[in-house]
């Protein structure tokens, strides 16, 4: 692997309903709500076009012909139907999507605002097999996807690690490169043959390869981003993405990362 070579690619999982979100999500997508005149769904697609990533692949689901709506006219995009959305957790989403695993590229949850700074720093990082962005700080709640990493190897990953097992969290947004790709989606096909293989989740697969050494961490402490899960996520991605907004205003130029307060 090259260090520092260019990520072209991305995959999206935009899949789920959004159920925590209801009644915004009764018609739409999770993906599709607006936040400052965008879909949050296009401030991903914006973010990723900015950083260089000129081909991605969206994992839909619910209402995937809204989706289709949404995307259509943009060049390198396009989405791939996950039937048992409804049924199957993300992992199943990353099964539809495994043959975009043919070359090196970034794997994003689809409810996760970032800007272009903060995914040029992942693809700019050093070179690793998989890298898991993380973020820190003082307090984790029940539903943070947990991280105890030492150094910047990534040991273990997932909600439920007990208390002062873990010193950062995921954001959603992995590297993909090499070995690594091709180690990630051997263990998916793997866990997909096994009777409980849909009810999973991808990142039970990143916790199992850690103890081969393969996973490492990138940190994007200081930069503001935004998972919206939540009713009380919604208002505080608003407020992120209005200054994106003001940024793109006439004269304004590409929206900016901004501090994480």
């Amino acid at each position: 692997m090259i260090e520092g070579r260019a990520i072209r690619r991305a995959v999206i999982l935009s899949a789920g309903k959004g159920s925590r979100l209801l009644p915004l999500t009764e018609d739409r997508p999770k993906c599709l709500i607006d936040f400052s005149g965008r879909t949050l769904l296009e401030w991903q697609l914006d973010a990723l076009e900015a950083a260089g990533v000129a081909r991605v692949d969206i994992v839909t689901g619910f209402k995937p012909d809204m989706v289709d709506e949404v995307i259509a006219g943009r060049s390198g995009v396009s989405t791939i139907f996950n039937p048992f959305y409804h049924v199957a957790d993300n992992l199943g989403s990353v099964w539809m999507a495994r043959r975009s695993f043919d070359e090196d590229l970034l794997l994003l949850n689809g409810d996760t605002l970032v800007p272009p700074d903060l995914v040029a720093r992942v693809i700019a990082a050093p070179a690793a097999p998989i890298r898991v962005t993380i973020d820190e700080k003082e307090d984790y709640d029940d539903d943070d996807m947990k991280v105890l990493r030492d150094g910047d190897r990534l040991v273990r990953i997932g909600k439920k690690l007990p208390t002062g097992g873990y010193n950062a969290e995921s954001i959603g947004v992995l590297r993909f490169q090499g070995e690594g790709r091709r180690a990630f989606i051997d263990a998916v096909e793997a866990i997909m043959r096994t009777p409980a293989g849909t009810a999973d989740f991808y990142l039970r697969v990143i916790d199992l390869l850690a103890d081969t050494g393969i996973v490492h961490t990138t940190s994007i402490r200081g930069i503001a981003w935004q998972e919206v899960d939540f009713p009380p996520d919604v208002e505080a991605a608003r407020a992120l993405t209005a200054g994106w907004a003001r940024d793109l205003a006439p004269g304004g130029g590409p929206f900016r990362a901004q501090p994480r307060a």
